[in-house]
């Protein structure tokens, strides 16, 4: 890993285990040298999964894989590899991914349509299966890794492991909601490119399970940007081992889920503005709110449109005040505001009020708070109930250094 983000946490969070999930991490040598980058989530035979992928056009081998595993709500592996995406390799990758499976399948005795894969790394690099297989022998036969060390063998550009935990209760009945996740580079909503896994111990029927995870993820992972690209490999992954015995729910308005649901949005937001933080070069964290618009929809439109801006990320990154910027991005967003409706606030500082400059502005504590590590930007467009917040970074030489570089 590179130089460690300054915007990331002191260190990284104690996880309890989930009962009915095991781990296992091993160190390939695909890419990375002396460090793990193999990472093997078993699962009970009582799991039930859910996931959401990338919206990309040029979706990975392994995504359109587990796209089809996770439809049925079953699985008993995931298996994910750093170092390379397996995308964009054509039927040579389709066969990877069929012999991975098949391979980790007869190690574990399972069906190999209950395997789940996610890689990331490199596109357009052809992968051997072989040179993933000859290392589950030690996977089935280690399964008591950490968290922290999980989430270590996931990293590509990433400066540091992201986990998070979070606890609640089911009519009654204490559930843990454990999560990792990888990110840093070819950040964008739908999904950013980034794989996370959450755990919990809790019982839930499938399709609630997916629509618990979609609506977390609308809220979480597909409200962050470091650099506007979507990537091919997005994969967030949600299991409930059902190991809590919790009475079994539904319908996602039962009021006995209303812990949980929180619980897990709470969950996912932190993991996907660790990733921000970990935005690559990044030195200042930016969150923006968008309210009075039409739609929450729009409201989003709105604030991504200020967040992907490279002359208002690259401001921020310089501590400049010009707010101009964010009229600019607004503007550009194509959702039809009425210029005269619009206010700003930075800082929680009076920008600017009924379309222009407020009469007394004064740039100094604007400028201030420029200089801090966190900024807040606040934009209202109108009388509408739409809001919305998007997490982003700044952009420095730093992101350039880091993909320019890459690959070598």
């Amino acid at each position: 890993m590179t130089t460690r983000s300054p915007l990331a946490p002191d260190k990284f969070p104690d996880l309890p285990a989930i009962d009915g999930l095991g781990l296992a991490v091993a160190a390939s040598g695909l890419k990375y040298k002396n460090r793990d980058d193999l990472l093997l989530m078993t699962l009970s035979e009582t799991a039930i999964v859910a996931g959401v992928f990338t919206r990309s056009d040029t979706a990975a081998a392994p995504v359109i894989w587990s796209r089809e595993v996770v439809a049925s709500g079953r699985a008993r592996a995931i298996l994910t590899n750093a170092g390379n995406a397996n995308a964009f390799t054509g039927e040579r990758g389709r066969e990877t991914v069929q012999q991975t499976s098949t391979a980790l399948a007869k190690a574990l005795g399972v069906s190999a349509d209950h395997i789940l894969l996610a890689s990331t790394g490199v596109i357009g690099e052809p992968l051997e299966a072989a040179k993933l297989s000859a290392y589950f022998p030690q996977l089935v036969a280690n399964k008591n890794a950490s968290w922290d060390q999980a989430a270590g063998a996931i990293l590509t550009t990433d400066t540091f492991p992201k986990g998070a935990h979070v606890s609640c209760d089911i009519d009654g009945i204490t559930v843990n909601i454990c999560g990792i996740a990888k990110g840093s580079g070819m950040v964008a909503p739908n999904m950013a490119t980034m794989l996370a896994y959450i755990a919990t111990d809790a019982a839930l029927p499938a399709e609630l399970l997916q629509q618990l995870l979609t609506t977390a993820t609308d809220h979480s992972f597909n409200a962050i940007t470091v650099d506007s690209d979507t990537s091919t490999n997005d994969s967030v992954f949600l299991i409930a081992t059902g190991y809590a015995k919790t009475p079994m729910v539904t319908s996602a308005d039962d009021p006995k889920l209303a812990g949980f649901r929180h619980a897990l949005t709470e969950l996912m937001v932190d993991l996907a503005t660790q990733i921000v933080r970990d935005g690559e070069g990044a030195s200042k964290f930016i969150t923006i709110t968008v309210s009075g618009a039409g739609s929450n929809h729009q409201a989003r439109q709105i604030g991504l449109a200020i967040a992907n801006s490279p002359l208002v990320k690259t401001a921020i990154a310089g501590e400049d005040a010009n707010w101009g910027r964010i009229v600019m991005a607004v503007g550009k967003s194509g959702c039809g505001i009425d210029q005269q409706a619009i206010g700003i606030t930075i800082g929680g500082f009076p920008v600017a009020a009924n379309g222009m400059r407020i009469a007394d502005y004064d740039e100094a504590p604007i400028a201030a708070h420029m200089q801090t590590s966190s900024i807040n930007i606040a934009v209202s467009v109108g009388a509408g109930t739409g809001i919305a917040t998007v997490y982003s970074c700044d952009l420095t030489h730093g992101y350039i250094t880091i993909n320019a570089d890459y690959r070598s």
